[in-house]
């Protein structure tokens, strides 16, 4: 058995129980009696990839069906992957120790760009070819991909077989469905990705091709055969109600990032902040009932133990049944102790009455995003949120018994000024002012102040697609001049690496160029990019070289509005009218009301068939 060869390794590596398997709730079936099986990879570590609640739902639906067992495989951290090398161990699954080179279908969540160098690496790890190509010719298994970046596949297009575009818990299980007929009745492997190509939200890009001008210019990317779609449509599930969702989950021995219950009581956003992908890619808006949540919370918390839940969604705050809901999950699980806690909070969120009901059990941390300093970039981003409200919430916070909160800020945004960076530390200040306006006597005793300030990076499908990011040289200045203003008692100036945006804008806006890139950038060692200790920006750079071109071209690349742009193969229900629309008001600082005070007929009402405004 493989493990007999791993166990040797595991006083030699940090944090062993990431490589162990055998968890409270864990899914175990005779793998000899399964029709298809699913190697689910998360490329970056166990402590992350337990967290990410998309993993939690799939698993859940796959392990539901008896013909299918789903198992995890995570990127082992370089600790691990050397000893792995060393004793020639191929990756493995942690559910039965199973090399990932044996099972059917093996699939990424694609999360963030910064972690495409580890799913080469853990290609290479299990010993399966990286490129469809090879992968043809070894029969390997199928590499697919699902996620948020895959709303803009084409950097990975050489190393992936197929990418399922949007909600995946109806496409997940269709695909396990048309492999184990695909697999019964025989045929070639084409054969078996046309079928899929053919099933919307699925994107087989072998089927298609890129043209470029001599001097470099992206003109489009075509079919290449008529039997497969023009642009893929994303997949949407309209009723969260319906859908699937884990009664229980994998309960780890080690601790992770999110180790708690993880409620879904929204997906999607009707807000349409102009820098959120988010936002965009996941419309239309839609919530879970309360009754339904309240069910789950039971059946899950019985089910882990957990003494802490919470409540999952882009905009938490505008969840219709917020203060009802919250007022009866302390009430149910309050006498065991249990806190609710919230996401990241928009500062005009009428959440008074939730924090006064979740506050009881625990306080758990409370983190606000202006997003901008000032009023006039609030309204270019579409944040429209104002000083008056952000004071009124931290004042509402600090008097109900809090003594910290987070301020998320984004540094860089189109059209930012240098008086826009400056209402940051006046925001902080502000913050500040309110929890010295409380009597000593009521508020608490060591006010914390945490200001971030991360680097925007233009995503596709939002209205800032067309836009250049900040030069580093330009992030750099502007992090150093907050720095300085924010030398201030009590609060704690945290800044992302400005290097690292850099390459996270080219990939998330680049084109099939890159995948020459990203194979060039592991095989000269580049993994983890996303951890500071393991990036290597001269690597990068080098394998920009390499391949003839910089990093700039893609980042710094201003398109224009009627350029074809290399995400134009994929349909995620918001149209480019509506996107330039909205970039000219961000130029106006002009605000576009909440959906659900006014439809902007961004297109989802179309594509949803109705589903969207209800």
């Amino acid at each position: 058995m493989l493990y007999d060869k791993i166990e040797p390794l595991l006083p030699k590596v940090q944090k062993p129980a990431r490589y162990t398997g055998g968890e409270v709730n864990m899914c175990a079936k005779d793998p000899a009696s399964i029709a298809v099986r699913f190697a689910f990879c998360f490329p970056d570590t166990y402590e992350i990839g337990m967290s990410h609640l998309g993993m939690k739902i799939l698993y859940h639906i796959l392990n539901k069906n008896p013909n299918f067992y789903c198992e995890r495989v995570f990127a082992p951290w370089v600790d691990m992957e050397k000893e792995l090398r060393e004793h020639d161990i191929p990756l493995y699954s942690l559910e039965t120790f199973t090399p990932v080179k044996d099972f059917d279908l093996v699939g990424f969540t694609l999360q963030y760009e910064m972690s495409y160098t580890n799913i080469l690496n853990m290609l290479d790890l299990a010993h399966i070819p990286l490129t469809w190509k090879e992968r043809d010719a070894a029969n390997a298994p199928f590499v697919v991909c699902g996620g948020p970046c895959a709303f803009n596949p084409e950097p990975l297009h050489e190393f992936v077989d197929l990418f399922m575009v949007g909600d995946g818990e109806e496409q997940i299980l269709e695909l396990c469905e048309h492999y184990n007929a695909w697999k019964q009745r025989g045929g070639t492997r084409e054969e078996f990705l046309l079928e899929m190509a053919n099933v919307n939200g699925n994107y087989v890009p072998r089927f298609y091709e890129s043209e470029f001008s001599e001097d470099g210019k992206f003109l489009g990317t075509k079919r290449i055969r008529d039997d497969v779609p023009e642009v893929v449509k994303k997949r949407v599930i309209p009723d969260l109600d319906s859908a699937d969702y884990p009664d229980k989950i994998i309960v780890p021995f080690t601790e992770i990032i999110h180790d708690r219950v993880m409620l879904e009581i929204a997906r999607g956003c009707t807000r349409g902040c102009r820098f959120c992908q988010a936002g965009m890619l996941y419309r239309p808006q839609r919530e879970r009932s309360p009754e339904k949540l309240l069910e789950l919370a039971r059946k899950l918390l019985s089910s882990t133990g957990y003494e802490e839940m919470s409540l999952s969604a882009l905009s938490a705050g505008d969840y219709s049944h917020l203060p009802e809901l919250a007022k009866k999950l302390v009430e149910e699980h309050g006498c065991n102790r249990v806190a609710v806690s919230l996401p990241s909070l928009r500062v005009d969120s009428d959440v008074s009455d939730t924090l006064e009901s979740t506050q009881q059990i625990r306080k758990t941390g409370l983190t606000f995003a202006p997003e901008a300093g000032t009023q006039r970039l609030r309204d270019a981003i579409n944040k429209g949120v104002t000083e008056e409200q952000l004071r009124s919430t931290v004042r509402d916070a600090f008097s109900k018994g809090w003594s910290g909160v987070k301020l998320y800020f984004m540094i860089g945004l189109p059209t930012e000024t240098d008086e826009d960076l400056d209402g940051i530390p006046a925001l902080a200040q502000a913050t500040l002012d309110e929890y010295f306006a409380i009597p000593k006597e009521v508020r608490q005793k060591g006010l914390r102040v945490t200001v971030s300030a991360s680097s925007f990076v233009p995503k596709p499908f939002t209205p800032f697609q067309w836009e250049p990011q900040n030069t580093i040289a330009e992030l750099q200045r502007k992090q150093m001049y907050l720095k300085d203003k924010l030398k201030m008692r009590s609060v704690i100036f945290n800044w992302h690496e400005p290097h690292l945006s850099f390459l996270e804008a080219a990939f998330a806006r680049g084109d099939r160029r890159l995948s020459a890139v990203l194979l060039a950038a592991f095989k000269r060692g580049c993994r983890f990019d996303g951890w500071s200790e393991t990036f290597n920006f001269d690597n990068w750079m080098a394998a920009f070289a390499d391949c003839g071109y910089t990093c700039d071209q893609f980042a710094y690349h201003r398109y224009d509005l009627n350029d074809p742009l290399p995400w134009d193969i994929i349909d995620c229900g918001v149209t480019k009218d509506f996107l330039k629309r909205e970039w000219q008001k961000a130029l106006d600082a002009q605000v576009s009301p909440d959906c659900r005070k006014q439809c902007h007929n961004c297109g989802m009402r179309e594509f949803c068939k109705g589903v969207c405004g209800k």
